[in-house]
């Protein structure tokens, strides 16, 4: 069983290299909606000019209180790695 180092700040860690949400900065939204994610911030998750980020949300009492940005092409993988058994299990059965 994985336990968690103290909390120093930063991420916590568990013994399996998993990541606790942690702020990474604070952007500001214009007036046309849009914002910028920092350069390091892009430059440590490999985020390149026309790459295609999907926005997961999540609701609470008909209000969104979280979102996370993840690479379309991952979420379409992640998908197709959940659902693919699911599926061939119910081709099958």
């Amino acid at each position: 069983m994985a336990r968690k180092t103290k909390n120093t700040g930063s991420s916590d860690r568990t013994d399996k290299g998993c990541s606790c949400c942690k702020v990474e900065s604070v952007v500001t939204v214009d007036e046309r909606g849009q914002m910028v994610l920092p350069k390091e911030i892009r430059e440590r998750a490999g985020i390149r000019a026309g790459d295609k980020l999907a926005v997961l949300s999540w609701e609470k009492e008909g209000k969104v209180c979280c979102s996370s940005l993840i690479r379309a092409e991952d979420l379409s993988e992640m998908t197709k790695d959940l659902l693919g058994p699911m599926m061939k299990e119910i081709a099958t059965g």
